[in-house]
């Protein structure tokens, strides 16, 4: 075994990303009080090629100089925007036909593993990383969606939760489509 040099790994130019399929996943991450969260969700919604990340409530933007320092340029290759309502975002991607699926634990969570065909394109909404998603914006959401915990703590770093979540999401996503998605 030998670590691959930069040259050697196989991934797209980011001049080639524009033309490359994203998968039907768009996020929303509502109120997040720590920019290095949010830079470390900009490298992972690269990773994951997702299709959009809404900035909503007070969650910091790419305009804030530490941010890049976890994005380390992903804030350039992911597409985004910033909202000041998610709630009335949320609204708006169900009417253009997204599941709106919050990453919180609730009575009736499942695994993102459980997700079916109809429920994409899907809307990811994360929350806060002491109070979760805010109650009325959970309001809006079709489904809730948790990951296994094995140990003594409740919940994970919201940047480390989402990197599982959307791992699991792109994973069961490109199993129920064509057998070779881009």
């Amino acid at each position: 075994m030998r670590k691959l040099a930069w040259d050697e790994i196989d991934r797209p130019a980011p001049s080639e990303l524009e033309s490359l399929p994203r998968h039907p996943v768009v996020v929303i991450a509502h109120n997040l009080r720590s920019i290095y969260n949010v830079g470390s969700i900009f490298r992972t919604s690269d990773a994951a090629r997702i299709e959009h990340l809404y900035l909503t409530g007070y969650t910091g933007t790419p305009a804030h100089k530490d941010m890049q320092k976890t994005a380390l340029g992903a804030q350039d290759l992911v597409p985004w925007s910033h909202h000041d309502d998610g709630r009335a975002l949320a609204r708006r991607l169900q009417s253009d036909g997204y599941t709106l699926a919050a990453l919180e634990l609730t009575d009736t969570s499942q695994p993102p593993a459980s997700i079916s065909a109809p429920d994409f394109p899907l809307a990811l909404v994360l929350g806060n990383e002491v109070h979760g998603v805010d109650a009325d914006l959970l309001a809006c959401c079709d489904l809730a969606l948790e990951l296994p915990q094995y140990g003594a703590k409740q919940s994970l770093n919201v940047a480390v939760a989402y990197g599982i979540a959307i791992y699991d999401l792109v994973r069961r996503y490109r199993s129920l489509a064509s057998p070779t998605p881009a």
